[in-house]
């Protein structure tokens, strides 16, 4: 897996709706009723990883999910981490 250059994330990015760059990696934050529906969320966005078999980095806080993508063995962002990003945007 390449590790993408600025240019590349940038454009990878802006077809990305909802995911921003912190750092190495991508971000998005999705809030929901309530503890229930954001599990369910999590549990949707568990199957397409498993899938994908690529992992975001998930933190729960009651109705809120935040969702962190990088590729740890190249460093940095590849497209693989923008594949699953929009994989889970159609969630």
């Amino acid at each position: 897996m390449k590790r993408l250059s600025v240019a590349e994330i940038e454009r990878e990015l802006a077809g990305t709706p909802g995911w921003e760059l912190v750092e190495d990696s991508i971000v998005r934050t999705v809030k929901f009723r309530d503890f229930k529906e954001a599990m369910a969320y999590v549990n949707r966005v568990a199957e397409v990883a498993e899938e994908l078999n690529h992992h975001p980095d998930i933190e729960i806080r009651w109705n809120v999910v935040v969702l962190t993508q990088t590729t740890h063995a190249a460093g940095g962002l590849t497209e693989h981490d923008f594949h699953l990003a929009r994989r889970l945007n159609a969630l």
